[in-house]
């Protein structure tokens, strides 16, 4: 099993967090988790994006320096580590020193290689996607990313890095199977590179935009905000230094990032792009989710439509929120979000679902055994299982422990063995200690969803005491 480096896009700091992005990291910490169960090594990264229009001009808007700004949102996208018991390893933000260290760099290199120049443009420009758009992609006169901005004319001269010339290249490397997931989106990919690659703008002049990693012997210029903050997924592994993190789990490892629908051509080509333009060796597989949506509409600040993770977590937990997000959002396709669907799959599949049968069996144990049970042995995932986590299905992975659980709840109601202590005490034992043992087992498949809840029932279990307010039902 090679060493996993698995990394999460980096959400824009002109925002508190809200669920959409939690949907991403909890689904990067699942996999982290999982690959760490299944005995692999993994390294899990995520952190912020800081640089840009849209930041210079949200800061001046509130009255605010630009690194205070920064500073207090890369704060807020730090609590989620806490609040939904995440485990990245680190946490890169795009203005520490070490990563605009490693984004010039990465300048230099691509400027080196010829596939850099500079030249006068004028086109509309989307400052809610920080990028020139065409007038054929425009729905009503708008961007379909942020259909409440109107773009904006710009004429000014930029470098461009020279896509074009590794057309042929992206599309045989998107032409692997397996390197983007659903396959729909590599199809979608497939089809973009097909239509003709046009090089991209990747600087800004300063006197507009100051805000920025400088170009490297150019003042007058800052980078574009895709081209420094893709170089994240590098420079958190130390790069340019070619040993440690970076030559375990770029060079020799298997690199996985995670991103929203709408990242295709930034993730998956452009990104890509740039990797070869640097001789550095391709992602081996993006996973692109849906979104979050609210009555059809994708959820954002200015729709004023947003559900913000940590009032959820203040009042039914992490797990409930991890275990939400993982079975009742699509992996990869849109999904509507309400607090009432949370609230009915929170009463019926943790408080009347998970939370009873543990309930009832730890009841059980703690009255008639007189001994916990002994650790059961370690044995191999159920296939279900861990097919449906190796092809990123949580939804499905989720569906069959809950089909477990679904299942020891009939064998309680069949085998009544709350009876059966009174009629044949030893018996009776018998039957709770292997209730007590198949909880335990199916519980174990909880740990990359709802790690404190799996820790939580399995210590009750070993302690052979009923846990308290485990997922207390909500009115």
């Amino acid at each position: 099993m090679k060493p996993l480096y698995i990394t999460t896009t980096l959400p824009y700091v002109n925002s508190d967090p809200h669920i959409g992005f939690a949907l991403e990291i909890v689904q990067a910490d699942i996999l982290a988790r999982y690959r760490r169960l299944m005995g692999g090594s993994v390294f899990f990264s995520t952190g912020t994006d800081e640089h840009g229009q849209k930041i210079a001009q949200k800061a001046a808007s509130e009255g605010r320096e630009v690194q205070e700004y920064v500073d207090h949102y890369a704060a807020e996208f730090r609590k989620l580590k806490d609040a939904l018991n995440l485990s990245y390893d680190a946490f890169i933000r795009t203005t520490d020193d070490d990563h605009v260290r490693a984004a010039q760099e990465l300048w230099r290199i691509c400027a080196a290689k010829g596939d850099i120049y500079k030249k006068k443009y004028k086109g509309l420009y989307c400052v809610g996607d920080e990028a020139f758009i065409k007038e054929a992609d425009l729905v009503g006169g708008k961007c379909p990313n942020h259909p409440t901005m109107d773009p904006i004319e710009i004429e000014e001269e930029n470098y461009f890095f020279m896509l074009s010339t590794y057309q042929d290249s992206i599309l045989e490397y998107l032409k692997r199977p397996g390197v983007i997931v659903p396959e729909w989106r590599r199809d979608e990919a497939i089809r973009f590179v097909e239509q003709g690659l046009e090089d991209f703008s990747i600087s800004r002049e300063s006197k507009r935009m100051s805000w920025g990693v400088a170009v490297p012997g150019d003042d007058s210029q800052v980078m574009y905000v895709w081209f420094d903050a893709l170089t994240n997924y590098i420079s958190t592994l130390g790069w340019p230094g070619t040993e440690g993190n970076f030559k375990t789990f770029w060079t020799e490892g298997e690199t996985l990032q995670l991103a929203g629908k709408d990242q295709v051509r930034f993730q998956s080509i452009m990104w890509q792009g740039m990797l070869m333009s640097a001789g550095i060796k391709a992602t081996d597989k993006v996973i692109y989710h849906g979104f979050i949506t609210s009555g059809g509409q994708k959820m954002s600040k200015s729709l004023g439509n947003v559900i913000e993770p940590y009032a959820i977590v203040d009042e039914y937990g992490a797990d409930a929120l991890r275990y939400f997000l993982a079975r009742h959002v699509h992996p990869f396709e849109d999904s509507d979000v309400t607090m009432e669907k949370f609230k009915e799959s929170y009463n019926a599949d943790l408080a009347n679902g998970l939370g009873n049968v543990t309930a009832r069996i730890m009841k059980l144990a703690e009255t008639h055994l007189e001994q916990p049970i002994t650790r059961p042995e370690v044995a191999a995932f159920p296939q279900e299982y861990t097919e449906a986590l190796e092809k990123y299905e949580y939804n499905r992975a989720l569906e069959f422990v809950w089909g477990e659980i679904a299942r020891l709840d009939q064998k309680i109601t069949a085998t009544q063995p709350f009876k059966l202590v009174k009629t044949d005490l030893e018996q009776g034992r018998v039957l709770i200690a292997e209730l007590a043992t198949e909880l335990y087992k199916i519980v174990r498949l909880l740990n990359p969803f709802m790690p404190e809840t799996n820790e939580k029932i399995k210590a009750a279990i070993l302690a052979n005491k009923k846990p308290e307010n485990l997922f207390p039902r909500k009115e």
